[in-house]
């Protein structure tokens, strides 16, 4: 297997609801697709599909709460980590850490969209932030002689 993610499906419970919070952080929906809205993001695919039926679709219980994944959405500046916390806030998300100082140099803050996916908003310093969104690991030191 390629060490790769290509897609991520979000489990919503209303659809439309759920398109609409997405849009007004400004997405925009690419393909509308029985009933799953796919947003093209950069070299990553983020979809919202009904709740029930990923689970199904998974073959997992649905016990309702957060299944311990939290979505990262890294910018290049402290700045911008405080625009998009309150751009999540307008659009309807509940901010569940405000934006502060981290203990590794960066900053960052988090919110919940109505679905209750918690999303980090991070500006990190030691990591590139490519201009096509792409996010580029540093390379050790002691593993930049061997490449």
């Amino acid at each position: 297997m390629e060490q790769r993610v290509s897609l991520i499906t979000l489990g919503v419970a209303d659809h439309a609801a759920a398109r609409r919070f997405y849009e007004r952080l400004g997405w925009r929906c690419t393909l509308e697709l029985d009933g799953t809205a796919f947003f093209q993001t950069g070299c990553l695919v983020v979809a919202l599909w009904s709740r029930a039926k990923l689970a199904e679709d998974s073959g997992m219980a649905d016990p309702g709460g957060w299944g311990g994944v939290t979505l990262a959405h890294n910018v290049r500046s402290q700045q911008e980590v405080d625009r998009v916390l309150e751009q999540a806030r307008a659009a309807g998300a509940s901010i569940s850490r405000e934006a502060s100082r981290t203990s590794w140099g960066g900053y960052t803050g988090a919110f919940v969209d109505p679905d209750g996916h918690p999303w980090e908003v991070a500006y990190n310093p030691g990591f590139e932030l490519r201009d096509d969104g792409s996010l580029v690991l540093p390379v050790p030191p002691d593993q930049s002689a061997s490449s």
